[in-house]
């Protein structure tokens, strides 16, 4: 493939069947002026058959140890040469042949990130999650944009840092909420499906969300230590203000009281005259 506009990198480590689905999404695009980089970090699960089944399809691709995935993601961005960087791991798929060619379009270069919504692949269901036109502090602080979806550009890289490869879950996160709230790198929300993503994956996994949160905390301690005593209130708070709505609901008469109040102002609310303007 030729490079363009984009380059598609791909990481897997066992997961042929995965492995399998990505690329056929990839290469069953409408437009082909992509690199397309796939990392195998030496499985011995039957990929490597896989790998060479497409390697016609492949800029780049390789089997060889690695020191985990964010490792293997640095190795990918330094081999792209593309504008923009799309993260699609193994098991993860582009929603349709036309994302890539509608993409292309909407990219115009204005823009050090580009994300769109993504379908969360439960098995037993699907859902489409559609993130924010706005990102703050706020929306990072308690959840995370999705690299499957997020077209980055190359040059972000190397002009902010690669991926933190002492963390095993969170260094995506980390460079997102740097680069957006940090460096005030500018982005722009895409109403289009990229990706169906794979939520077997290891960032999905409830078992590792501890490992999540004291990477998380690590990296808001170097980057953002004005701001830890002010969230770290945050939960508290939403904790009382649950806490005290049950504890309303515990005394019928009162919970009665209190709906029949908020009616009350609800009905008489708009009959108020207006403020005279001052």
């Amino acid at each position: 493939m030729n490079a363009g506009k984009i380059s598609i990198i791909t990481i897997n480590y066992n997961n042929k069947a995965g492995l399998q689905r990505t690329i056929e999404s990839v290469v069953g695009q409408t437009v082909k002026n992509f690199e397309f980089i796939v990392i195998d970090g030496n499985s011995n699960d039957g990929s490597k058959e896989v790998l060479e089944k497409y390697a016609d399809e492949f800029t780049y691709y390789c089997s060889e140890s690695d020191l985990g995935i964010y490792n293997a993601m640095n190795k990918g961005i330094r081999i792209a040469t593309g504008q923009y960087l799309l993260f699609l791991n193994s098991g993860d798929s582009l929603y349709d042949s036309l994302v890539i060619e509608t993409i292309e379009n909407q990219i115009n270069e204005d823009h050090g990130i580009y994300y769109g919504d993504i379908i969360y692949d439960e098995i037993i269901q699907q859902k489409r999650v559609s993130f924010p036109d706005e990102l703050t502090f706020n929306f990072f602080y308690e959840a995370n944009l999705s690299h499957q979806a997020s077209f980055i550009k190359r040059s972000l890289f190397e002009d902010l840092f690669y991926y933190n490869e002492d963390f095993k879950i969170a260094s995506d996160w980390e460079f997102f909420i740097y680069a957006i709230c940090k460096a005030n790198i500018t982005y722009k929300h895409l109403n289009i499906l990229v990706t169906t993503y794979d939520a077997t994956g290891i960032s999905s996994n409830l078992e590792n969300h501890g490992i999540m949160n004291q990477e998380r905390a690590v990296s808001l301690s170097k980057y953002f230590p004005a701001f830890i005593k002010d969230y770290t209130h945050v939960p508290e708070l939403k904790y009382k203000q649950t806490k005290q709505f049950f504890h309303i609901k515990q005394y019928p008469i009162a919970w009665k009281i209190l709906k029949a109040l908020m009616k009350l102002i609800l009905l008489f609310l708009p009959k108020l005259p207006n403020r005279p303007q001052q």
